[in-house]
């Protein structure tokens, strides 16, 4: 049998992405990395093309990183890919799962339909209704509803001054159609990144923080390291992924004094915290997934 044609949506040149790719070429000899900023998708003649290449064409799409940053923008994006899966086209994450994740609330409202813990929660578009449950929280961070690795968020604390929120506020709002409020969770410096691949755990790496950031992520500072979970903890990441259909995800899960707390689940988790924090080639892992589930079993030949 033919080996199936598989491309890559993703950022060119960026290290996630073009492992992916290489780990497909390596089994299949075919090689696409596909920058949606570059697609046009021409409806009288039912081809969605990139750089000569007809993605309608291909058996399957992996959506590894549909822009650097998420925007409603990205949610057009997600509307072609839906197109060519529509026709037939195998997508990697689904297109409608993907799109419950790129906005923040969407993705929030999954979990708590799925009673998964979290922390404390608040939407409203009401600026003096997010003040009262800033003072209410005590410490709270307020999250845009399009980003990745803590971009854009603001954190307030009670030593903040009412003129400093309501100035926080204020910012805010000038990106944001809506006030999205957590409350902070007390960590001990790490919290956790998940690995699911086709709803099957893989493994669990921790972020570990900067002293000198209120956050973990390895764009402050942070780094990984291995953390081996319980069953309950890993049933809990399941249940949380369970929430939507994703073929890769990472579960970000926080330790607290009052038990675990989901923060998000991710439609665009990153290999490196499995790579470097425990020492698994997670791109390989979902090349061989995706592989099998177009119909190629390892060691099948053309």
């Amino acid at each position: 049998m033919n080996k199936p044609k598989i491309g890559v949506i993703g950022i060119p040149g960026k290290w996630s992405t073009e492992v992916l790719a290489d780990r497909l070429e390596e089994r299949t000899g075919f090689r696409a990395v596909i920058d949606m900023s570059q697609v046009e998708l021409r409806l009288d003649t039912q081809q969605l093309m990139y750089q000569g290449l007809d993605l309608m064409t291909l058996d399957g799409l992996i959506i590894k990183k549909i822009s650097e940053t998420y925007s409603p923008a990205t949610e057009d994006r997600i509307h072609l890919l839906s197109y060519a899966e529509r026709a037939g086209v195998k997508l990697f994450s689904p297109a409608h799962s993907v799109g419950n994740l790129v906005n923040r609330l969407s993705g929030t409202l999954a979990l708590q339909q799925g009673d998964i813990p979290m922390p404390k929660t608040r939407i409203t578009e009401s600026a003096e209704q997010a003040f009262t449950t800033i003072r209410e929280f005590g410490s709270a961070i307020l999250k845009p509803l399009y980003s990745t690795k803590a971009r854009g968020m603001i954190m307030l604390t009670p030593a903040d001054s009412d003129e400093v929120v309501r100035d926080a506020l204020e910012k805010y709002r000038h990106t944001q159609s809506i006030y999205y409020i957590q409350q902070t969770v007390e960590l001990d410096g790490r919290d956790l990144g998940m690995v699911f691949i086709g709803g099957e755990y893989l493994c669990t790496y921790a972020r570990v923080g900067n002293k000198d950031s209120w956050n973990t992520t390895i764009n402050s500072g942070g780094k990984y390291e291995l953390f081996e979970p319980g069953a309950d903890l890993i049933e809990l990441g399941r249940r949380a992924q369970a929430c939507y259909d994703l073929s890769f995800t990472t579960v970000d899960i926080a330790l607290t004094n009052q038990g675990p707390v989901v923060f998000e689940v991710s439609a665009f988790g990153g290999f490196k915290g499995a790579l470097e924090g425990c020492n698994i080639d997670a791109a390989s892992a979902y090349a061989t997934y995706v592989l099998q589930a177009c119909g190629l079993s390892e060691g099948t030949t053309s």
